[in-house]
């Protein structure tokens, strides 16, 4: 913490200056929230003006949706009041910041909200003489040793260092306000210190954090959407699955052979091969990497996602659609199932005709009634231009032969 000290008569200046400024921003914030309300005052000239409090509740909750109000009771153990409360203080908050932090300048070291409705609104600067500044618009003020702007150029350097440093075992670094340091979670603390000491940083300005953590990417799995073998060539994916706490994908057995190797539509690292027939039957799963997470999903017309809520076989006669990575979304009618069909692979047995199109690459996507999966593309003739006959591969078979479970909604 940094002491009191007299100010000179320019400095008194300086501060009344940054007070009238942080008000002005207040007052300005203030009319555009009011600007933005239903009505005007001319129109309800007899009605009382609305408080920032009215008119931060109205941006603030008004127009949230009931889902995230739920969510955030949920997730962060609130009632509906309290969750209604929380988002109004943080939008007051928000101005509030926002306003000090144009008036204070480059005394501005961050600002921050606690409690569980976030209440309290703390604002950190590194010259005492803004405390005043600061309690006067209600928030709580900390004196520290370095500005935002100061530890945003601190961050810049580990950026820079870190395009020619190892950081896989110093994952995560940022600014942390409250602590009023750049901040390095580090598996290894000599990974962090070797960042720190590229990057030329004082010692002064970095904490180093331990932890187990090692972030990583998140895909979805989605029917439809394109995967890539090891050994070369393009399938789709059929549908989510999952057998006991491991996840992946129904596809076809012609894509690959157990341990054949996946990338995903994003070409990283995606999964393996755990089960595979073809000829005889088409069927194929995939066990996907931690990094990739299944969904009820297939990709739809536009790229809209179609729910999946179960695997009821459609009747003959009946509408399917199917996604896949090369022609995407298309619909027609199942013409026979139970039907053989010789590729020049082998014969294949069990699966169903239908009068969808589909085109090489498409092989393994999703087939789908409504909202009921059907099966995994497998073959067939002709294109998506002239049209053409598909069969897919059943999809309640497959689960049954790998002893899988459908992700549905």
């Amino acid at each position: 913490m940094q002491q009191h000290r007299p100010a000179s008569p320019t400095q008194r200046r300086c501060t009344v200056r940054r007070v009238q400024a942080a008000g002005a921003s207040l007052a300005a914030a203030g009319a555009l929230v009011l600007a933005g309300m239903p009505g005007s005052a001319s129109a309800q000239s007899d009605a009382p003006s609305p408080t920032p409090h009215d008119a931060a509740a109205t941006a603030a909750v008004a127009k949230t949706s009931p889902e995230i109000l739920k969510a955030m009771q949920r997730d962060l153990g609130l009632t509906a009041g309290q969750a209604k409360e929380r988002l109004v203080n943080e939008a007051e908050a928000g101005a509030t910041a926002g306003s000090l932090q144009a008036a204070l300048g480059r005394d501005f070291a961050g600002a921050w909200v606690g409690g569980a409705t976030s209440a309290t609104l703390t604002v950190a600067t590194t010259d005492a003489r803004d405390v005043a500044a600061i309690e006067a618009e209600g928030a709580r003020a900390l004196v520290v040793r370095h500005s935002v702007s100061r530890l945003d150029a601190a961050k810049a350097q580990l950026d820079r260092a870190a395009k020619s440093t190892r950081t896989a075992d110093a994952p995560v670094w940022y600014v942390d306000v409250k602590s009023n340091a750049v901040v390095v979670n580090a598996v290894k603390v000599s990974a962090a210190k070797a960042l720190v000491d590229r990057a030329g940083v004082g010692s002064g300005l970095v904490q180093i954090k331990k932890t187990a953590d090692r972030p990583r990417s998140f895909y979805d799995i989605v029917g439809g959407e394109a995967y890539y073998m090891g050994s070369g060539g393009r399938c789709s994916v059929g549908f989510s699955v999952t057998q006991g706490a491991t996840q992946g994908f129904a596809t076809a057995g012609h894509c690959g052979r157990v341990g054949t190797t996946t990338r995903g539509v994003n070409q990283q690292a995606q999964g393996t091969f755990r089960g595979s027939i073809f000829p005889g039957r088409d069927m194929a799963w995939v066990a996907t990497n931690a990094q990739w997470t299944a969904t009820p999903y297939v990709k739809g017309a536009g790229g809209a996602r179609v729910s999946v809520a179960g695997s009821t076989q459609s009747p003959v006669g009946g509408s399917i659609c199917r996604s896949g990575s090369t022609t995407g979304w298309h619909c027609g009618t199942i013409s026979q199932h139970n039907t053989s069909v010789t590729y020049p692979q082998g014969t294949i047995n069990g699966v169903t005709r239908t009068t969808v199109c589909a085109e090489p690459g498409d092989s393994g996507g999703s087939y789908i009634s409504g909202s009921q999966a059907q099966g995994v593309t497998s073959g067939g003739s002709g294109n998506c231009r002239s049209g053409g006959t598909t069969f897919h591969q059943p999809i309640n078979p497959l689960l049954q032969q790998f002893q899988l479970t459908l992700k549905t909604v």
